[in-house]
């Protein structure tokens, strides 16, 4: 292998990619599941740890842990079910609204096109039959979401059991395929692996817990009807990188405008939208989570549409923590370092194309250009 020419080390590695990204697509009824189960396990490991210390048996100390992830889930869920009952009792006033507001962009289209509020009307109806068509093969492949999705909730909770129960054989097999000389390198790895998942899952939760409390308070207080619910939708929909936010800003716009006879209310969620979003990017979430990993925006935009075209909204929600452990696998392995920096946003001050130093993949360069990206070393982690 060492005697390959490197085109055909490479021509072998894409199609070593190609290959197992075939396999993912095919697979990603299993693998989307246990990914999630894998990711949530990592983060139900302090509190398992805890019951142990108090002697709890393993069995007990892993059911006492998913019963607590239950109870937070359906806390969510019991919030989220009583804000869309809220904004169901108010269906007659939205309406009244959307009817006002389609009667006004009518006036307004007329006075300004030639389009009579007669065409008008026949163009809405022509759309509206191609979009109730549509609207309709959605439901019929939501229906087999929603299936997928109550196999999912099924399944989870074994997954997440049989995870935490298994660990140590799982760690075994891990080192198992690798020489005695390299488990000090796999130890490190994994160590920080669990340090960034965790600390990565943690923040998403605080993430999610503040934004809906901070957007929801500061529109609840302005006076906007459902905040509460804008909040907290915008908190999910923020956690799948950059296409989220613009979900995120176009329900709460809708939901906006389908609550009020007014616009004032549109400017007023928008500008609050904005400058919580600014806030959290800026101040709070990098205090929060740190920068022990950076993902370059291009990595991150092409792994949510590959992990949303893979796994749905599942995949998208998944994509930035897979990315951020194949980093640090990438990272610590000479033949694929380079796709390390390839996820990484540890930018070269300088051009490879004019300082040859910036072309070596020697660790010593690639610690000074973390060190002037302000990325910090991983803590170690038992």
């Amino acid at each position: 292998m060492k005697d390959m020419p490197v085109t055909a080390r490479r021509a072998l590695e894409i199609m070593g990619l190609f290959f197992l990204g075939w396999t993912v697509v095919l697979a990603k009824g299993l693998l989307a599941p246990l990914l999630l189960a894998f990711f949530i396990s990592i983060m139900l490991l302090p509190l398992y740890r805890l019951f142990q210390k108090y002697k709890f048996p393993d069995v007990l100390a892993i059911v006492v842990s998913i019963l607590a992830l239950v109870v937070i889930f359906g806390l969510i869920i019991w919030f989220f079910s009583s804000q869309i009952v809220d904004l169901i009792r108010d269906f007659p006033v939205i309406q009244e609204n959307v009817t006002n507001h389609l009667n006004s962009l009518s006036a307004w289209v007329e006075g300004r096109t030639p389009y009579s509020t007669k065409e008008q009307i026949n163009f809405i109806t022509e759309q509206s039959n191609k979009l109730l068509g549509y609207a309709g093969g959605i439901l019929s492949s939501a229906a087999g979401s929603l299936t997928s999705l109550l196999i999912l909730l099924g399944l989870l909770p074994i997954y997440i059991f049989l995870l935490l129960f298994y660990k140590n054989l799982l760690l075994r097999f891990v080192f198992l395929w690798f020489p005695d000389r390299k488990h000090e390198k796999v130890e490190e790895t994994l160590r920080e692996m669990q340090v960034i998942i965790k600390s990565y899952l943690f923040g998403l939760l605080i993430q999610v817990t503040y934004m809906t409390i901070l957007l929801g308070g500061i529109l609840l207080i302005i006076g906007i009807k459902h905040a509460l619910l804008i909040g907290l939708i915008f908190a999910f929909l923020n956690l799948i990188p950059y296409v989220g936010a613009l979900l995120g800003n176009i329900i709460g716009v809708l939901i906006t405008l389908a609550s009020s006879a007014e616009l004032w209310p549109i400017f007023a969620v928008l500008g609050t939208i904005a400058a919580v979003q600014f806030l959290d990017n800026n101040i709070l979430m990098p205090r929060i989570v740190g920068s022990k990993v950076k993902i370059n925006a291009l990595a991150t935009i092409v792994g949510v549409i590959v992990g949303g075209e893979i796994a749905g909204i599942a995949g998208m929600f998944l994509s930035l923590p897979v990315i951020a452990v194949l980093k640090v696998v990438f990272d610590r392995t000479e033949k694929f370092r380079q796709w390390g920096v390839l996820f990484g946003d540890e930018r070269p001050e300088y051009s490879p194309m004019h300082v040859p130093a910036m072309r070596d993949d020697s660790e010593e360069t690639q610690m000074e250009i973390q060190r002037r990206n302000n990325v910090e070393p991983p803590r170690e982690d038992t």
